[in-house]
């Protein structure tokens, strides 16, 4: 072979090696920037955890996960009996103060204000009897038959017989007119007071049986029967599966189409089909989640921001956690 047909022949490969490399390269070009093109979220939906007011323990699970509730079905019930016996003791103490109340509403018994009359009679007959003594007394002293100390004797006897008088009659009109206002008062406030304090440990007392608040299905039940629970913690969890939507985190370059109020297609998995979304939601992630460029080569910096859509039409199966992809 001569020294030209091989130069030929290296000169071919060459060129054909470049080609193909040229070739690699504009594949991998056009099928990187499609693969970054590509947007991937998931559904999500709204949950709601059903939890006590009351630490208490667990006695019986209506519900399991899965199960679809209704406002209004029982979910779950709690035992507290440390509550029950507190409400059982403000009971008495209702039952106590509204006596106390009807006592002092009532005032003196009937028998109590007829004995509270008879001494005042009693007394006011002693008066009677000592002013005609003292009248006398004094009629004799004038006439100079007695001394003027038997005079101031008869005297004092009088008045203080009148003062008996005014004591009985004040005993009288106390028994007559019952407890004094502000003691009423203070008796209603008791009872009102008493009877506050029992409404508020029977509200507590309802939330032992815990009711379904929304409509929705159980994504999960935490204790088990006979676990206790603490103050405040979540019993199960209850997703609101009429209100679903997709969560997608895009590169701010990327949001072409994907403003607040934009509509665009989303293709599930799932389903291997296409449906209609509108986005309603987007916010920043805040600088953590910026992409950081080279500064080398001139690029910037960019965003990503969180993009929320509904599905414009309701779609039969669609589960929270399934994929949703944007191309």
């Amino acid at each position: 072979m001569s020294k030209k047909s091989q130069h030929n022949n290296i000169l071919l490969a060459v060129i054909g090696f470049t080609a193909v490399v040229i070739l690699v390269g504009v594949i991998g070009f056009f099928t990187l920037e499609q693969k970054d093109n590509t947007i991937q979220g998931e559904v999500e939906v709204s949950e709601y955890r059903v939890s006590c007011k009351l630490p208490g323990r667990v006695v019986e699970l209506r519900v399991q996960e899965g199960d679809y509730v209704h406002v209004g079905d029982t979910l779950a019930i709690l035992e507290v009996p440390e509550m029950k016996s507190q409400e059982q003791m403000l009971q008495a103490t209702n039952a106590a103060a509204e006596a106390m109340k009807d006592l002092t509403d009532a005032g003196a018994r009937k028998e109590q204000i007829q004995g509270a009359y008879q001494l005042v009679q009693q007394a006011e007959a002693a008066a009677t009897i000592a002013k005609k003594t003292y009248d006398r007394m004094q009629n004799l002293f004038n006439e100079g038959v007695i001394s003027g100390q038997k005079r101031d004797e008869a005297y004092a006897a009088y008045k203080a017989t009148e003062a008996q008088v005014a004591a009985a009659r004040s005993q009288y009109d106390m028994a007559k007119n019952g407890a004094r206002e502000q003691e009423k008062r203070m008796a209603a406030n008791n009872t009102q007071a008493s009877k506050s304090a029992v409404d508020v440990v029977k509200n507590l007392l309802k939330e032992t049986v815990q009711i379904a608040q929304c409509e929705g299905e159980v994504s999960n039940v935490y204790p088990k029967v006979g676990e206790l629970v603490g103050l405040g913690s979540p019993i199960m969890s209850i997703s609101i599966m009429s209100d679903m939507w997709g969560t997608f985190n895009v590169r701010e370059d990327h949001l072409k189409g994907l403003n607040k109020g934009d509509e665009f297609t989303a293709y599930v998995p799932a389903f291997n089909k296409d449906i209609k979304m509108k986005v309603y939601y987007l916010k920043d992630q805040g600088s953590y989640a910026t992409w950081k460029a080279t500064k080398d080569n001139g690029d910037y910096d960019r965003k990503t921001f969180e993009v929320k859509a509904r599905p414009i039409t309701k779609i039969e199966g669609l589960r929270p956690g399934m994929s949703l992809v944007i191309k």
